[in-house]
């Protein structure tokens, strides 16, 4: 195994995974256990350039396109969630447009992102749903993050997720989604059902890249 492959999966932690090519400059892996693809680790963004890149972004909370975006999890989170239910948007972004939404339509969201509302104190709390835009797939220890994410989901409550779910690996080396920098691990619908199986949790694909994971009840 070249030792620019991480030793183990870092999605489902099975062991090995094997190289799946160069492309960019760049080596990348496959997991046969889960199908997740990724970015070598040697490879990562340093937190510096994480942040130059996110700063680019323009996500904001009342821009009528991004919404529309973004309702692809928030309609089928609304229509699943009792009223007045209590969230955490992980991941937020500058522009924390799902969690303006989720509260115009009644429930209560605290946000959390490591870069821009980096307070841990939401991270101390339980809730009924937990979203995840566009996040994933800058995840460097994805299996550590998704057991965080689990816990703060209370039992019977959803974690929903939004990412570009990859597909044929014919199509990855001029993939838009690989070549950005910040995105270093890559999942397929399958790869959601492992990590759901893995942990106990049901898993539902309901839409084109969204998922919701749902911890059991008590």
């Amino acid at each position: 195994m070249s030792p620019a492959l991480p030793p183990a999966c870092p999605v489902c932690r099975a062991a090995p995974v094997a190289a799946l090519g160069r492309f960019d400059g760049k080596g990348y892996w496959r997991c046969e256990t889960c199908g997740a693809r990724g970015l070598n680790p040697a490879h990562y963004p340093d937190r510096a350039a994480e942040r130059a890149q996110y700063d680019w972004h323009e996500n904001h909370v009342d821009d009528p396109g991004y919404r529309r975006f973004l309702d692809r999890l928030a309609a089928p989170l609304r229509a699943r969630l009792a009223p007045g239910s209590r969230g955490l948007d992980y991941g937020c972004g500058p522009g924390p447009a799902l969690a303006a939404m989720l509260r115009e339509a009644g429930h209560g969201v605290a946000v959390y992102d490591p870069f821009y509302a980096p307070d841990p104190a939401p991270l101390a709390a339980r809730y009924d749903f937990v979203t995840c835009t566009e996040v994933a797939e800058h995840f460097h220890a994805p299996a550590s993050e998704f057991d965080r994410l689990g816990a703060l989901v209370r039992p019977g409550g959803l974690l929903a997720m939004m990412t570009c779910f990859q597909t044929e690996d014919a199509r990855f080396a001029n993939w838009h989604y690989r070549k950005d920098p910040t995105h270093v691990v890559f999942y397929r619908a399958e790869t959601f059902g492992v990590i759901a199986a893995q942990r106990g949790w049901g898993c539902e694909v309901v839409a084109r890249n969204v998922v919701f994971l749902r911890v059991p009840g008590a």
